[in-house]
């Protein structure tokens, strides 16, 4: 058989593919398995464009070591403690703000709630990492938060309309602007346990 630009020709005619070729192929559809698989990150609002458009001034970030109690709330109010032992938020007179994880199906959303005078002012979806359910960052939804505050059972002083298709990004990010609301009052009633970063 004759050898042409690296390929041998069959008696058919045809070239038969040279291994790289065939190598390049194969890494391309493992590359593609893999895509499919991976959801990247889709961030809607930066952290510091968050924060910058809820302060007339934006304030320095404090730090909230969680307590015990904290945890036991986090368990209450999210299913489950919260990841991690400590918080950074935003405080400037009545108003807090708060950059929070929560996993929607798979993985964690970011979700900015600010608090003010112990209602949520605002709520914005940060960063997005779920494969479907992104319709929580449109304000139809996400406006619904707006003057709202906690119950005596720590639930929402009033009713969130969910999103067909996205029932856990849903719950998510109504349990999160639970705990930031939570956490708003916790700090204002024990101002001691923070510190500066």
């Amino acid at each position: 058989m004759a050898s042409i630009s690296g390929s041998v020709i069959r008696s058919s005619g045809r070239p038969r593919p040279s291994w790289r070729g065939v190598a390049r192929r194969a890494a391309l559809a493992c590359l593609a398995v893999m895509c499919s698989q991976h959801v990247m990150a889709v961030t809607w609002l930066s952290a510091g464009d968050f924060i910058a458009n809820s302060f007339t001034r934006p304030p320095e970030a404090r730090v909230l070591w969680l307590s015990a109690d904290q945890q036991a709330a986090a368990k209450a109010i999210l299913g489950h403690a919260y990841r991690g032992l400590r918080l950074r938020y935003w405080m400037e007179g009545n108003r807090t703000a708060w950059i929070l994880d929560e996993i929607g199906k798979e993985r964690p959303i970011t979700i900015g709630v600010v608090v003010d005078d112990g209602r949520v002012s605002r709520v914005d979806i940060l960063d997005y990492r779920e494969s479907r359910g992104g319709e929580i960052r449109h304000p139809f939804f996400t406006a619904q938060f707006a003057g709202l505050g906690l119950d005596d059972d720590l639930g929402l002083s009033g009713n969130i309309d969910g999103i067909t298709g996205a029932t856990l990004s849903v719950r998510a990010v109504t349990n999160t602007t639970r705990f930031a609301l939570y956490l708003d009052h916790d700090v204002k009633s024990h101002p001691a346990a923070t510190a500066s970063p």
